[in-house]
């Protein structure tokens, strides 16, 4: 999912350089969304890791 939220990064930075701004800003809307379900993922599991880590 990180991997995705990389390359519609460059995609975004790519299309910005090139003058291709409404690319660039869904692109770049694309990115922070997928960037930030990573995050409440990765948040997500290591919070259940913590509590089911505890359990056993």
């Amino acid at each position: 999912m990180l991997k995705w939220a990389l390359i519609f990064a460059l995609v975004a930075i790519a299309a910005g350089a090139l003058g291709f701004a409404a690319l660039a800003g869904a692109a770049a809307a694309i990115a922070k969304i997928i960037f930030f379900l990573f995050l409440a993922v990765c948040v997500l599991l290591l919070v259940l890791g913590v509590f089911v880590g505890k359990k056993l």
